[in-house]
């Protein structure tokens, strides 16, 4: 689980999106982010939350916030979960983790009593000035866009 927390300064990134672009955490200073890590495309629990924050952009834009995925899968993969499912933001190919190292989200789970190393899906609310203002170690995927509203209400 990652060592990040609250408070601190959000680890700078550069790594390419689902068009082949290059894109940095910089690129975003003077907006809010919300930086979601997730497994892998185009699986079930991925795709739910995927679509709760498609479904939600609207929302989460009117509420100043930029949108970026990162999983470890390659560009063509991101680009064809983008264009099946119709989502509106940025997806972030980290195959050599380098982000999802620097984030800490990498690590041991388990499954069905199987132990295995892999992505642990957590999300992180980055303020204007590229601080972690909340961190969500199990994002409810069904309603993850929601409740990054509320919380980042109550702070």
């Amino acid at each position: 689980m990652t060592t990040l927390t609250e408070g601190q300064k959000a680890p700078a990134f550069k790594a390419k999106d689902q068009n082949g672009n290059l894109v940095s955490l910089s690129d975003f200073k003077g907006q809010k982010v919300v930086l979601y890590f997730y497994p892998e495309d185009d699986t079930p629990t991925c795709t739910i939350q995927a679509c709760n924050l498609r479904d939600n952009f609207g929302l989460l834009k009117k509420n100043g916030f930029i949108v970026l995925g990162v999983s470890p899968d390659e560009e063509k993969k991101h680009k064809k979960f983008e264009a099946k499912y119709q989502l509106p933001f940025t997806l972030i190919s980290d195959p050599s983790h380098t982000i999802i190292d620097k984030y800490g989200v990498w690590g041991e789970k388990q499954l069905y009593g199987r132990h295995y190393l892999g992505l642990h899906r957590t999300t992180f609310v980055i303020d204007e000035k590229g601080i972690i203002k909340k961190i969500f170690l199990k994002p409810k995927s069904k309603q993850h866009a929601e409740e990054i509203i509320k919380a980042m209400s109550d702070i």
